[in-house]
């Protein structure tokens, strides 16, 4: 059996990704479940994340949100039995693929997959879901009657931030990127006979970043937003081309309301006492966003079933909806392993933005 892995030869060395042979335990462990791997969503990997939580690998294995059909169960495990299909995410720490054809996974990693809900859509989404769900009820704290900015909303994880957003009752704004970006956008806030749209405003900062501030208080009256979910953010003024579009951190201290909340992607953010005092005046609060540890803590696992149970729930019930961005077929194998390698090397090196999903095509 095959799985596909990212080999890191030190600091600054390119990552490479090969196929690798992977081997199971004959004897499935006590709480584990054996799945038969039917999609598997791909996704950038966060090295430097691996690093700072004390894994640090030469080779690290390429796809963690998984869905699939159970095969064999553990003897102490009570959540699932054979035939049941699931879906779930691998912990951080995992030693085995998501891309192999079967995988060893502890129970409660798992939750149990609709059967109307297709699972190469789940496998792309949950991860996204997972990430609005802890921004926006974690740390945000949201309810109805809130109103929300999301930066750079055509984004597979802020359209996951609007549509779970709006459901609750919230009034969303949110930034476009790219004209083609404030086109799609728009599409989400028609104006006629629909009284609650997905987006109450587009602002395009693709042509002027400086319009944000005034067209936030214009929206909401003055008072700004109560909850601002970031994608990055620049702390200078003179940032790289590729951060232009990002807002500066003062744009986003400076739309928040009285009592707001800041989630943010930006792991090194720094705010000097300016930015404190103005944070201090409005009584609001920054969060930092980092979905993937909620598999850090035993102490949270029953909080984290729950939640990839509810988004899982909203998914088939139509209310979250996600298209993945691409899909890749596994085709029968090529005779010439290095075909497939350099194959699968070019498509994993793509600058996606989206996530993308690789489902298994049966012989």
């Amino acid at each position: 059996m095959k799985g596909l892995f990212c080999r890191t030869d030190g600091a600054g060395a390119e990552p490479q990704f090969l196929i690798q042979e992977t081997t199971l335990p004959e004897v499935v462990g006590s709480h584990q479940v054996r799945v038969q791997v039917k999609a598997c969503g791909l996704r950038p990997l966060d090295l430097k994340l691996l690093e700072d939580v004390g894994i640090p690998r030469a080779v690290i294995p390429v796809g963690r949100e998984v869905a699939g059909l159970v095969r064999q169960v553990g003897p102490k495990v009570t959540f699932f039995q054979q035939d049941d299909e699931v879906v779930g995410i691998l912990p951080l720490d995992a030693t085995c693929s998501g891309l192999a054809d079967v995988i060893d996974i502890d129970e409660h990693y798992l939750v149990q997959r609709p059967e109307k809900l297709s699972s190469v859509v789940v496998a792309g989404a949950l991860q996204d879901g997972l990430a609005a769900y802890t921004a926006l009820h974690t740390h945000a704290h949201m309810a109805a009657g809130h109103t929300l900015l999301v930066m750079d909303g055509a984004s597979s994880f802020g359209l996951m931030c609007i549509q779970l957003a709006c459901y609750h009752g919230v009034k969303v704004l949110t930034t476009s990127h790219s004209q083609q970006q404030h086109v799609f956008l728009e599409q989400l806030r028609p104006s006629v006979g629909v009284q609650d749209p997905l987006v109450a405003r587009v602002i395009a900062v693709y042509e002027d970043s400086s319009d944000l501030l005034s067209a936030v208080l214009e929206e909401t009256g003055g008072l700004g937003v109560d909850i601002v979910i970031d994608s990055g953010v620049r702390l200078q003024e003179q940032e790289p081309e590729d951060m232009k579009l990002l807002p500066h951190k003062h744009d986003i201290i400076s739309v928040l309301g009285v009592g707001g909340h800041w989630v943010t992607s930006h792991q090194d953010l720094q705010l000097d006492p300016p930015d404190c005092s103005s944070m201090y005046l409005k009584a609001a609060t920054v969060s930092f966003l980092n979905a993937d540890v909620w598999t850090a803590s035993l102490a949270q696992q029953g909080r984290y079933l729950h939640i990839l149970k509810d988004i899982v729930e909203k998914m088939s019930a139509g209310i979250l909806k996600k298209s993945c961005s691409v899909i890749i077929k596994s085709d029968p194998p090529s005779p010439d392993p290095s075909l497939r390698r350099r194959s699968l090397s070019m498509k994993l090196r793509s600058p996606w933005r989206a996530c993308s999903v690789a489902k298994r095509k049966r012989p």
